[in-house]
């Protein structure tokens, strides 16, 4: 079993029940020292960010889900990476893998991607307010800037 804190489309409990029936949600969770942030191709990833904090949800994964997330992530073709990184929830700072864009490039969000799936799957988990308001700030309209900010990816 492994630990895995996702913060976009997998914090939603029904694409996550498809893509990996024997994963356990563990409840809300924050990795600190990240910014969350729509790249090209349309989809969310994490950037090093000191004094910055993304939230999600953590899951505990069955031995054949990393596999089916690699593949969801697409892995393969080298556009997201995984790594374990610390993330707390509640006062346990926990090591889990999260996915992320190898090379970021400033995006705008999937039509449907953020109203759809990843704003609703954060206030099911009550992921905080102001992280929430932060969220729908990518929520631009066709032809605006996405409110991307240049920093390291991670």
């Amino acid at each position: 079993m492994r630990l895995y804190f996702a913060f976009g489309a997998n914090m939603d409990v029904a694409g996550m029940s498809k893509r990996c029936p024997g994963a356990e949600a563990l409840g809300a969770a924050r990795l600190d020292h990240h910014r969350f942030a729509i790249v090209h191709p349309g989809f969310a990833t994490v950037i090093a960010a000191r004094g910055s904090a993304v939230h999600g949800v953590l899951w505990r994964l069955a031995s054949r889900d990393l596999a089916v997330l690699d593949a969801y992530e697409n892995i393969a073709s080298g556009l997201y990476g995984r790594d374990e990184r610390p993330v707390r929830q509640g006062m346990r700072t926990l090591r889990a893998l999260t996915y992320f864009v190898r090379y970021p490039r400033p995006g705008l969000a999937r039509p449907g991607y953020l109203e759809d799936c990843v704003l609703p799957a954060a206030r099911h988990w009550g992921l905080p307010d102001p992280y929430i308001r932060s969220l729908e700030a990518f929520l631009v309209a066709p032809g605006a800037r996405s409110p991307w900010r240049e920093e390291q990816p991670v």
